[in-house]
């Protein structure tokens, strides 16, 4: 009975780690997923409406911040938009923050990062290309 009892208990503390991992890596992907919407969007509206890299959006809803422009015109989510401005946290409690939100990124540069980006790596592996 007691061999039983380890071996159960074991394989418990084996399900915990592994669960563990999985709910990092899903919150990883999910963080990465944020970043690439926003990116997407954020390129969309900058080749749509013809902004240079390193431009800043004309003066629309009272601001030249691009999300707040991405969520008027459409493009993102309230949700997303929240993110984007550090009201909400990332899926792994990191915080989104833009060095420029009023300013489009230059090429391989991401729009948004996350806060966990070095610890946690919330970064995406190949962004150069969004």
């Amino acid at each position: 009975l007691t061999v039983i009892i380890v071996v159960v208990l074991a394989l418990v503390g084996i399900l915990a780690i592994g669960s563990r991992a999985w709910k990092r890596a899903s919150d990883r992907s999910a963080c990465v997923m944020n970043q690439r919407n926003l990116q997407m969007a954020a390129r969309s509206y900058q080749n749509i409406y013809g902004y240079d890299f390193g431009e800043r959006p004309l003066l629309e809803y009272g601001t030249q911040d691009i999300a707040r422009h991405l969520l008027e015109k459409g493009y993102i989510t309230q949700g997303l938009h929240d993110q984007a401005k550090g009201a909400k946290p990332c899926p792994g409690s990191g915080i989104y923050h833009s060095a420029a939100p009023d300013i489009f990124p230059m090429p391989g540069e991401l729009y948004m990062k996350c806060s966990l980006s070095t610890a946690e790596e919330h970064l995406p592996d190949h962004a150069a290309d969004w």
